[in-house]
């Protein structure tokens, strides 16, 4: 099923998210109260989630997370090991993962879970015959702690394959306050003012936005922010199927408004050659290193940032804050990405696994380690660390099935999502030379056709 979003209604509930830690967002809504103090457990204090004894049972997941991704990921399997007995082991996988998992399927050693970026890869996981069914544990855990359509995005004709376990809200841009209040910069709400606004810290002798071209996946989400807020959600439906060409006149419109931006290489660090060189943890790390004077003063990206964030002396919410993505057209977007597990083998593990990652007790774990954002209605907002993304949280987890899933994520992985080829090849080309609105159509649209034939 797609999804739909209307954008007014999240719009409305992100707009909190400028003021960040100036104002606290406490969880007193009804569905942060599910999982009691924050703890993870209930009222009496006893897990929320039962799972079976796995005693001498070996579970493998597969995950692209390096770092420290990883590093939190690995702590909710350790409280898995700790409840159940089992032994898991974290296998690093390549992108793209279907390829990944391809290579490990036809060597007989798939594992037994992973960890799936994208919705039109969980697609074709199910086509290839390598997904196996969610248990009926685990379904009761998603029917009880995530909205339809999170539960939606992991099924495919009718029948459950994925639980949603990590989400992204995509439509933020971060900036460092000091480079800010230098230059008298303002927090801007539409296109207009993001541009001026840019100019404002590029005339203070800051360079003033940080892209990381080296990675095509982030250029996909700026022109997935800029297409949905200035086309709108059905247009946009439409182009995530492939319901009308790459070289539809919205899309145009689009690469039009990003080529303001792209086409202005003085607002860019390092240009659009040093953007190409810059990868995604560089982009945050030179945002909030140098004091007000760093290498770029905003950087746009996910709740995910502050993991990068937290790897320099910024603090979140007084050194590094954030704004919603500026309304390009009558309102700002608001787009959303996640992580969904699959069952690759019919182990018991397997499914225990599904069933501890659709609970509020495994969200809790990297919630409180920060850098993660959660679907899950039952989890208490308490557990975030901070206001930051308590009041990210609480934005996606109110707007409930009004969300709209990443363009590129629900594509099939050859267009959307592979380094090196489909849109994130073409939209690198694209901030190499901004001019080439025509051709950069043509070549989305040719590689859509292959794409979405086969």
């Amino acid at each position: 099923m797609r999804t739909t979003l209307r954008i007014r209604r999240a719009a409305l509930v992100l707009t909190a998210v400028g003021a960040l830690a100036l104002t606290g967002c406490g969880g007193d809504g009804d569905d942060s109260k599910a999982t009691g103090d924050g703890s993870g457990k209930g009222a009496d204090g006893a897990p929320t989630v039962t799972l079976p004894k796995l005693d001498g049972e070996s579970v493998s997941v597969a995950a692209v997370w390096t770092g420290p991704e990883q590093a939190n990921f690995t702590k909710v399997l350790d409280e898995f090991e700790k409840r159940t007995g089992a032994s898991v082991s974290f296998v690093p996988a390549q992108d793209p993962i279907v390829n990944f998992l391809g290579t490990k399927i036809k060597g007989q050693e798939p594992p037994d879970v992973a960890m799936i970026p994208q919705v039109g890869a969980v697609q074709q996981a199910v086509a290839k015959k390598w997904a196996k069914p969610v248990g009926p544990e685990a379904r009761a855990q998603l029917e009880q702690n995530y909205a339809q359509v999170w539960q939606d995005l992991g099924a495919v004709d009718g029948t459950q394959y994925g639980v949603y376990f990590k989400a992204a809200n995509k439509s933020l841009i971060w900036y460092n306050a000091a480079a800010f209040d230098n230059a008298g910069a303002s927090e801007p709400k539409t296109w207009k003012d993001f541009l001026t606004t840019a100019e404002t810290v590029s005339a203070s002798g800051v360079t003033p936005v940080s892209v990381a071209g080296a990675d095509g996946w982030t250029l996909t989400d700026w022109f997935e922010n800029v297409y949905l807020s200035q086309a709108g959600p059905e247009k946009y439906d439409q182009l995530a199927r492939h319901g009308i060409p790459w070289t539809d006149p919205s899309v145009k419109d689009a690469l039009t408004t990003l080529a303001e931006l792209f086409g202005r290489p003085e607002l860019i660090a390092g240009g659009a050659d040093g953007a190409l060189q810059t990868e995604f943890p560089t982009s945050v790390t030179q945002t909030f290193t140098g004091g007000d004077q760093p290498k770029g003063a905003m950087v746009f990206e996910g709740d995910f940032v502050s993991v990068n964030i937290a790897q320099t002396e910024a603090e979140i919410g007084t050194d590094a804050k954030v704004f919603p993505f500026p309304a390009v057209g009558g309102e700002a977007p608001v787009v959303t990405g996640g992580d969904a597990a699959i069952a690759l083998t019919e182990t018991k593990g397997a499914q225990a696994l599904l069933t501890w990652l659709a609970s509020a007790d495994a969200a809790r774990i990297w919630a409180e380690a920060g850098g993660f954002i959660s679907p899950n209605k039952g989890l208490d907002l308490s557990a975030y660390p901070n206001d930051v993304q308590r009041t990210m949280a609480e934005a996606l987890v109110q707007a409930g099935d009004d969300v709209r899933f990443d363009m590129s994520d629900q594509a099939p992985q050859s267009f959307g999502g592979t380094p090196g080829k489909g849109e994130w090849k073409i939209l690198q080309d694209f901030l190499k030379n901004p001019e080439d609105i025509a051709g950069t159509q043509e070549q989305l649209e040719s590689a859509a056709v292959k794409a979405y034939k086969s």
